[in-house]
């Protein structure tokens, strides 16, 4: 009788002890769009996260940026000089020439700022990769650039104009901005573009450099230029390293290859290797970085 009514007033206990949920935060039930795409996409920022870790990312941050910290370190000694004040052709006060254009005396100062100071920072890292190719049919018949995108998302698994929230805006069509030649004019589709940021990114240079340039017998490695060649052109610091692949290396692509008869063609493209080092050898601290990822130069 008295584990009965131990029981009971235990029970009476742990009934009184339970709390009210609070009421969820309403959600507004008005469809928001991307201004660009008119796609919906949702209220807030949803943040995914991938189900593996990436060999090649994980490589970077335990080995290679610590071999290229000790590669591209260079010690200064002191306080830089100030940089040198660049004198304008005309006075930008006087109303005569006031909206006139106004060049710089000495020219173009792109390739002579020196690169940051080297901390652990600002390593080169790469930031991301872009892949670009052009179809020349698109002029004439727009429609010739459905295997040209049906080719990008295939390569990256990114979609055309998708919606939401993301890093990169998916497959793009590269629209022409100026006349070239008479047969290229504003607003004709050209071409198509892809941006691989993060982990996708990292996937494709393994796929590139495991699969696709072994089998390509004449490709010895990227061609560097030539010893005498002048370090301050504005390509050399950029940061930026590019290379094309020719139609028949892109069905070596895994993704490319397991299917490859729904493709009616293929497309050569270019892929743009951009990485975050500026200044005077920009491009060179790219290729250490490329280099480290298994990518071969080779110099003629």
């Amino acid at each position: 009788m008295a584990s009965q009514v131990g029981r009971t007033a235990s029970v009476t206990t742990t009934r009184h002890s339970l709390t009210r949920f609070q009421r969820p935060p309403r959600i507004s039930r008005q469809i928001i769009k991307n201004p660009k795409t008119g796609l919906p996409q949702p209220p807030v920022k949803i943040v995914t996260r991938e189900f593996a870790p990436c060999r090649l990312e994980d490589h970077y941050h335990t080995t290679l940026r610590d071999d290229l910290m000790y590669m591209t370190y260079t010690h200064e000694i002191g306080e830089r000089p100030p940089p040198r004040q660049i004198r304008l052709k005309f006075d930008p006060n006087d109303p005569y020439t006031k909206h006139r254009h106004n060049p710089p005396v000495g020219g173009s100062q792109v390739g002579k700022k020196p690169a940051p100071p080297c901390t652990p920072e600002n390593t080169v890292r790469l930031e991301k990769i872009q892949l670009h190719t052009m179809v020349k049919e698109a002029v004439q018949n727009k429609g010739q650039l459905l295997p040209a995108i049906m080719q990008m998302k295939a390569l990256s698994g990114e979609t055309f104009q998708g919606g939401g929230h993301h890093a990169v805006e998916g497959v793009q069509i590269v629209r022409g901005k100026k006349a070239v030649g008479g047969w290229v004019r504003p607003g004709i589709p050209i071409g198509v573009k892809v941006d691989l940021k993060g982990q996708a990114m990292y996937d494709f240079l393994g796929t590139l450099v495991e699969f696709v340039l072994p089998r390509i017998r004449d490709f010895n490695g990227v061609v560097l230029p030539p010893q005498s060649s002048s370090s301050n052109t504005p390509s050399t610091v950029s940061g930026v390293v590019s290379f094309g692949l020719p139609p028949n290396a892109i069905g070596f692509f895994p993704q490319i290859e397991v299917n490859v008869d729904a493709y009616p063609k293929l497309y050569g493209m270019h892929i743009h290797f951009v990485t975050n080092a500026t200044g005077v050898g920009a491009q060179d601290k790219a290729r250490a970085l490329l280099s480290g990822f298994q990518i071969p130069f080779v110099r003629r």
